[in-house]
């Protein structure tokens, strides 16, 4: 079904002049092929265009390789074969990830000219919008935090620096530890934030509560974002979502939304929560996860191993993260500084250091990753990296190491199935091939 159902200029969502949704088709039982995925979107793009009477440039800002299954390559290459030379601009969200070399385009982004990428530098490329007050957040909080947030974005986004007529931001909404769900005004804010707006978001959903945010569409930090895009987002063009439901298993698009404001966005979620949360009937004594070679070098990003299996693990229990192509713990030379300074500890240690510590104080979004990336004394946490990173080196940062040989020698990975499975020897283990693709609980 092609929808058209609010044809209404909105203030409820100021970076748009319009509130539209043109697509919101999914379901558990849906498969969408690459030629349906194209019929849509182009209709709902053309419409777009129509509405918001587009005559300048536009610039697309879809997710990095650490999301190379959201689609978002697939829809970024219609972009630029639909708008052609209107296509001026193509904005990676990397937030704090590393910049994407020549290859992982090519990868992710296939016949994208190159020379329309553009780099995201999280320290420098970035303007502020406005401000936020530390009551607001104080009381969205319950508390739990009492700071101003900047609503920083790169600086390209803004309509009276970047000269930008529409923006194509795109992307997969999926359980997320930070944001509840992800991407939408994440992937601006964050994707595309500047340092101080990613440290206190992070630490905002860590100082509240990981468990009370992952998978929920209703959170501290989404309605931050949102409070966000209403004080100021006529700074921006208007911003057409195209946002994707990706089942794990199978990497078959389950879900395909699309629309300026929030409506597409919920209708997303809703889908996700229903497709991307696997619940187990019993806590988890020995899961497995593989961390694809091609997504997971550090564990800033490789952690999601322990974020998305955290609240299904039995206390006692054991995580083994199978991570051949891990070479560092962060994405950024200073956040993997403080995280090897650090450690993954627990919650209340580094609440309590970031009193007396300028540096971490200074570096909240270090400090949420601390703490989402601690077990909190719960269960064990063995990482089996590749020849990069060292045993001592996994040890320092309060894991338990584990040979990658000795390990896919036992669990033959090729071999397990995803969820329960049983070894021969009678060892029972849950095996996950991808965790940045569901969230598991209990």
């Amino acid at each position: 079904m092609f929808l058209q159902e609010q044809d209404t200029l909105s203030t409820s969502f100021g970076m748009q002049s319009l509130e539209k949704t043109y697509i919101a088709q999914g379901s558990i039982d849906k498969d969408f092929c690459d030629t349906e995925l194209e019929e849509l979107f182009s209709r709902a793009l053309s419409t777009a265009l129509a509405d918001t009477k587009v005559t300048g440039n536009i610039i697309v800002v879809p997710p990095d390789i650490s999301r190379i299954h959201s689609k978002a390559g697939f829809f970024t290459e219609l972009c630029q074969k639909k708008l052609d030379n209107k296509l001026a601009a193509v904005l990676p969200a990397l937030g704090t990830h590393s910049p994407m070399n020549e290859n992982e385009i090519t990868q992710m982004f296939g016949e994208v000219p190159k020379e329309k990428f553009i780099t995201h530098n999280w320290r420098d490329d970035i303007t502020e919008l406005g401000r936020i007050e530390e009551s607001f957040i104080e009381n969205l909080t319950e508390g739990a935090v009492r700071f101003d947030w900047p609503v920083q974005i790169n600086k390209l986004l803004c309509k009276d620096i970047g000269g930008f007529s529409l923006i194509v931001s795109i992307g997969q909404v999926v359980p997320h530890e930070v944001a509840g769900m992800a991407n939408h005004s994440k992937n601006i804010f964050i994707g595309t934030g500047g340092k101080e707006t990613i440290d206190k978001s992070h630490f905002v959903g860590a100082a509240y509560g990981m468990e009370k945010i992952m998978g929920k569409v209703n959170n501290p930090v989404r309605s931050l974002f949102n409070e966000g895009c209403n004080r100021f987002g006529s700074r921006m063009p208007p911003i057409l979502w195209v946002l994707t439901v990706v089942e794990a298993s199978t990497l078959n698009t389950k879900g395909l939304y699309i629309g300026f404001g929030n409506e597409c966005f919920e209708k997303a979620a809703q889908l996700a929560q229903k497709i991307n949360i696997n619940k187990v009937e019993e806590p988890l004594q020995k899961t497995i996860v593989s961390l694809p070679p091609n997504e997971y070098k550090s564990t800033w990003l490789g952690n999601k191993a322990i974020y998305r299996t955290r609240m299904a693990m039995q206390n006692g229990g054991e995580l083994i993260i199978l991570a051949p192509a891990l070479e560092r713990f962060g994405e950024d030379p200073l956040i993997d500084a403080i995280i090897r300074k650090h450690g993954y500890v627990s919650r209340e240690k580094i609440i309590e250091t970031i009193k007396s510590d300028t540096q971490l104080s200074g570096n909240l979004c270090a400090a949420a990753h601390l703490i989402h990336g601690s077990s909190e004394g719960r269960f064990t946490i063995r990482y089996c990296p590749g020849k990069k990173i060292s045993k001592e080196e996994i040890l320092s940062v309060g894991y338990k190491w584990g040979s990658l040989e000795e390990s896919l020698e036992k669990y033959n990975t090729n071999k397990l199935k995803l969820g329960p499975n049983t070894l021969p020897c009678g060892e029972q283990l849950f095996f996950i091939d991808n965790p940045g693709l569901g969230l598991w609980t209990c």
